[in-house]
């Protein structure tokens, strides 16, 4: 579908070519300075204090987030209100990230002296190379742009996508180096559908019990059809004489059942017409890891057997139950 040759989209596209180029030029930047922000970082004593004014500001508070939700301690102290008293959040043995894209502001020159004082390192990311800001830190990472977005080459738009995209690209660098695993990442995101999806397993989930039906392989589908009814499953669990699964019942063997045998269905047993091998789920995985499981090639069903060890079905998960609990958004 092309594109339409349109005033705003022209102004869009050219906007998002502009924060392109500027990234492009700057990857080559990313070189030892780049390693040595990152150094700095993991072997800070204490948290990382990222601080900016403005629209660095606003990016500023954004990396502060990012780095502590991904396993840095981070937190945004304002400039300004550092000099006014929380000056005192920043620590003995703390690392500073200060953003500025001319390194000259008036509030971030003002404080370098009380923060060179308390800081084991201060990180710039400014695009003033020569700017007191760069001048007074221990490594400088260079966020230079040739021109903003802004048609009068004022709002800042072009240079907060650079800043916001280093500062994001550290993070994440830290974050690789310091071995940050998925169960940590769970462990600070414990609300809203992102918590759901990293903590709820299996067996947080899973029908149980009366919910369950199970029949062995004698059964009549009379039989199964009942014990689907009453347990208002999607499928009736198939065991052998041991109660080992062996098979599930689906709403589509049932209705090809039908189609093959006609009434005589009724009384047949039920291992002559089920779904061998079907999909299951072992041990206790994350809800959201079976999601896979699923989508199994044609054997695509709404509910899938939990089976324990030993291969005796113990719960049944319901693709609708990781609808309703957010495990899946709801379309």
């Amino acid at each position: 579908m092309d594109t339409p040759d349109l005033p705003a989209t022209r102004s869009g596209q050219r906007v998002l070519r502009m924060a392109i180029d500027a990234l492009t030029a700057r990857l080559n930047d990313l070189d030892t300075n780049f390693q040595a922000a990152v150094d700095s970082i993991i072997r800070t004593d204490g948290r990382l204090i990222v601080m900016g004014v403005g629209k660095s500001g606003h990016i500023a508070r954004k990396l502060a987030a990012t780095f502590a939700s991904t396993g840095t301690p981070a937190l945004f102290v304002h400039p300004t209100e550092a000099m006014h008293g929380d000056l005192g959040m920043i620590m003995q043995g703390d690392t500073v990230l200060a953003l500025s894209q001319s390194g000259e502001s008036d509030e971030l020159r003002a404080l370098l002296p009380m923060i060179r004082s308390r800081a084991k390192c201060i990180i710039a990311l400014t695009g003033g190379m020569m700017s007191t800001l760069a001048k007074s830190a221990t490594v400088t990472i260079c966020t230079t742009v040739d021109q903003e977005a802004c048609p009068h080459n004022l709002a800042p738009t072009t240079s907060t996508t650079v800043a916001l995209t280093i500062g994001d690209a550290l993070a994440i660098a830290v974050m690789e180096a310091r071995g940050f695993t998925r169960a940590e990442y769970a462990s600070v995101h414990p609300a809203g559908s992102l918590g759901r999806r990293l903590f709820l397993t299996v067996h947080d989930l899973m029908r149980t019990g009366d919910d369950i039906a199970s029949l062995s392989g004698t059964a009549t589908l009379g039989d199964a059809i009942a014990a689907i009814t009453k347990a208002r499953a999607g499928l009736a669990c198939v065991t052998d004489l041991t109660g080992k699964l062996i098979g599930v019942l689906t709403d589509g063997d049932i209705r090809r059942a039908f189609l093959t045998s006609g009434p005589d269905a009724w009384s047949k047993g039920i291992e002559a017409m089920m779904t061998s091998n079907p999909a299951t789920i072992s041990g206790n995985p994350l809800a959201y890891d079976t999601l896979v499981a699923f989508e199994r090639g044609d054997t695509r069903i709404g509910d899938i057997p939990v089976l324990s060890n030993d291969g005796h079905p113990i719960g049944v998960l319901a693709l609708k139950d990781l609808v309703t609990n957010g495990i899946i958004p709801h379309e």
